[in-house]
């Protein structure tokens, strides 16, 4: 089917072109609801409440009363707003399987991606419930957010584009792990990329990894705004195949593709796992053996201070109650083929497909008074019983900061944007998003999965007058194979 049991629903593509919106009437999704007058009358009441109410829309919510939050919204309501446990209102309806407030909250483009204290967005709790219908409406919502969110911010990219001048910029990946054996095998890659004017290009050899299995290549991935079709502003080139080959990087997937995600989704661990920096320092990093003084050293061309990390740490927190353990165990065999260069049989895939949704799990005993009641972070059960399986692993890390470097931290995080669907560089993006010490960070260790770290190095940046528009189109001896890189 091409498609990858890694790819991970937050890691979406993202791109600059379309506004990848659904158009949908409300009163075309709420068309089943049942309007009782007993209904109509509490809605009134509740209404009337709201401003003495805490969080009115979630309460709304949790009663799946659609005619309140239609009223709540009209009247400006905040969509975004987090109660105590961080829950947003579409969680609450997610939760609870009310499939009119969650399709109601999602036409109003409530947001998807938003975690709660615990780190579940909203999909991962459709996941958990197991309501197929929700799961694909609310995938489809989180990809059109994403869309929407990247073409927002295209004018601010592309100005920060204009305004820089025209360069080479090389980055070095060195790749280890606490494992011995395993570090022996990890590769390491230099990431070079070509600005000129508004247009951009990264080449890598580093196509995908996991804890299990690194893709290696030879591709380059290509953002040219003045492309003569704006089908060919996004692309990535596959150097390495005969003749060559390009994708353009798509807009929407098709409802095959999307049914073909939600089979997954339903049938794999439900997987958090973010970078705590809560607690994180950074002190100065002293040498030498008698006379003690602060480290600082050339990190290629740049004079750079070096700081020591303390406080860092990967937490990955992976759910399963939605999981039978059939699906367990063929999950288990289906990642070590993965990892021996197996191939899956046709009829073991099959069985990850066409999922049913699952029988509810029955409503919790929960009263609303409970909910908003329990102490921040610690809601008590709404939906399905968790099953959670939590790992944390804490790094000790460097960091090389230098104020020479011709390039501030927020341009970098701009640039990082633009190629974000390298989940190497997007993890090093988040990382930089941290409160830094002075300077530019040329040489850090980031934590990329709990067995693995990378040690990032800016060898090199130069400013170029000599590139050509040429470096940033398709050649024209390319062919397009649609389907080379299922996962961007």
């Amino acid at each position: 089917m091409g498609f990858s049991v890694f790819r991970l629903a937050e890691l979406v593509v993202i791109v600059f072109l379309g506004d990848g919106s659904i158009c949908s009437n409300p009163a075309n999704v709420c068309g089943g609801i049942h309007r009782k007058r007993t209904t109509a009358v509490w809605s009134a009441l509740t209404f009337d409440m709201a401003d003495q109410e805490q969080f009115p829309l979630h309460r709304a919510a949790f009663f799946n009363d659609t005619q309140s939050i239609m009223m709540l919204i009209k009247n400006g309501a905040d969509l975004y707003e987090q109660d105590m446990h961080g829950n947003t209102a579409l969680h609450i309806s997610t939760m609870l399987g009310h499939r009119e407030a969650t399709a109601l909250l999602l036409a109003h483009n409530a947001p998807v991606k938003v975690k709660n204290k615990e780190g579940w967005n909203s999909l991962m709790e459709a996941v958990s419930y197991g309501d197929r219908q929700i799961i694909t409406t609310m995938l489809r919502k989180l990809k059109a957010q994403s869309r929407e969110s990247m073409t927002s911010r295209k004018p601010h990219l592309l100005r920060m584009l204009a305004e820089l001048g025209d360069f080479y910029l090389e980055l070095r990946w060195d790749f280890h792990s606490w494992i011995p054996l395993l570090s022996r095998m990890l590769p390491s890659d230099v990431c070079k990329i070509y600005k000129r004017g508004t247009c951009l290009r990264l080449d890598t050899t580093l196509v995908d990894f996991n804890d299990r299995a690194w893709e290696r290549g030879d591709i380059s991935f290509i953002y040219n705004s003045t492309a003569d079709k704006t089908r060919d502003q996004l692309v990535i080139l596959d150097n390495k195949a005969k003749a060559g080959v390009f994708q353009r990087i798509r807009y929407e997937e098709s409802d095959a593709e999307l049914d073909e995600e939600v089979d997954v989704l339903m049938s794999s661990d439900i997987v958090s796992a973010q970078m705590s920096t809560k607690p994180i320092t950074f002190e100065r990093t002293m040498s030498g053996w008698i006379f003690k003084h602060e480290k600082a050293e050339r990190v290629g061309e740049y004079d750079a201070c070096y700081y020591t990390v303390e406080g860092m740490s990967l937490v990955t927190r992976k759910r399963r109650e939605h999981l039978t353990a059939e699906d367990i165990k063929k999950n288990k065999a289906f990642m070590q083929n993965l990892a021996v260069g197996s191939a899956m049989a046709d009829d073991e895939f099959k069985s990850l497909q066409h999922r049913k949704s699952l029988p509810p799990p029955g409503r919790m005993p929960t009263t609303w008074e409970e909910y908003v009641g329990a102490a921040p972070g610690l809601a008590p059960p709404l939906g399905r019983a968790q099953v959670v399986k939590q790992n944390t692993k804490t790094f000790k890390a460097l960091i090389a900061m230098s104020e020479e470097f011709p390039l501030s931290v927020d341009v970098l995080l701009d640039i990082l944007e633009i190629v974000a669907p390298f989940k190497h560089l997007n993890k090093l993006r988040r990382f930089c998003q941290v409160r830094l010490p002075p300077g530019f960070p040329v040489r850090l260790e980031i934590p990329l999965l709990p067995t693995i770290s990378a040690k990032v190095t800016f060898q090199k940046l130069v400013f170029r007058d000599d590139l050509t528009s040429k470096m940033f189109k398709i050649p024209k001896s390319y062919r397009e194979d649609a389907n080379r890189f299922p996962d961007l």
